[in-house]
């Protein structure tokens, strides 16, 4: 520890609780900010197809093919119509005498 010097604390004139020291620690990084950022491209980027356009293409065809096929799926020529079925005519019936009570014990077993 012979050729280290002791760690001060800060000075109280430097603390960061006046507002306009932190203001002015602000305007200081934006301008340093500023210096090391890059000039405005004077042209843009080449576009890339394969990124940019290709993706989009696809799913445009993707989706207009699956919308041709749920077009032709709800078309109703190409479906068969059902075959029409044959109502039995309905006949009156008699039921026997003490139906009801054989239902009702057969349903409380």
């Amino acid at each position: 520890m012979q050729g280290k010097e002791p760690i001060a604390s800060p000075a109280p004139e430097r603390a960061w609780t006046r507002p306009e020291d932190y203001i002015g620690a602000l305007a200081r990084k934006r301008t340093f900010r500023r210096s090391r950022s890059r000039g405005e491209r004077t042209q843009p980027e080449a576009p890339q197809l394969l990124l940019s356009t290709l993706p989009f293409l696809a799913l445009i065809v993707l989706l207009a093919v699956l919308g041709i096929a749920i077009i032709l799926a709800a078309i109703p020529g190409s479906n068969p119509q059902p075959k029409p079925r044959q109502v039995a005519a309905k006949e009156q019936g008699v039921a026997e005498r003490g139906w009801l009570q054989e239902a009702q014990k057969q349903f409380h077993k």
